[in-house]
C-alpha cells in the first residue's frame, strides 16, 4: 500500500445552463476540484486532485448532489504513486552529479 498516492480524475458535470455560473463557483468551493472549461450547453469539466479513491467518489457525489446539477460522468482517473521517493532519488542523483563535476 502506497501512502504517497495522487489520484487525478477528470469528469464532465451535466447543469442547467441558467444555472452554469453558479454550480462552477460551488465547484470551485472544493479544495481538491479545478474547473478546466465549460460549455454555454451545461457542461463543465472539472479535475479532481485527491489522495485516494474514496476522495475520488466523495467529491463525485457532493458535486453529483448540488442543485442544478443533471448528472456527472467520470472520463478519466490515474493513479500516481510512489512520488516522494521520485523525488528524493531524483535529488540524490543531481546532488552525485554536482559533487563529481
Amino acid at each position: 500500500m502506497a501512502l504517497n498516492e495522487v489520484h487525478i480524475s477528470s469528469l464532465v458535470v451535466h447543469v442547467s445552463p441558467e444555472h452554469l455560473a453558479e454550480t462552477k463557483a460551488e465547484i470551485e468551493k472544493y479544495d481538491n476540484a479545478e474547473i478546466y472549461g465549460d460549455s454555454p450547453e451545461g457542461k463543465i469539466i472539472v479535475v479532481l486532485e485527491t489522495e485516494n479513491q474514496g476522495f475520488v467518489t466523495d467529491t463525485i457525489d457532493a458535486i453529483n448532489n448540488l442543485p442544478n446539477v443533471l448528472g456527472t460522468a467520470l472520463v478519466y482517473h490515474q493513479i500516481e504513486t510512489d512520488l516522494d521517493e521520485l523525488d528524493s532519488d531524483t535529488g540524490s542523483n543531481n546532488s552525485q552529479l554536482e559533487g563529481e563535476v
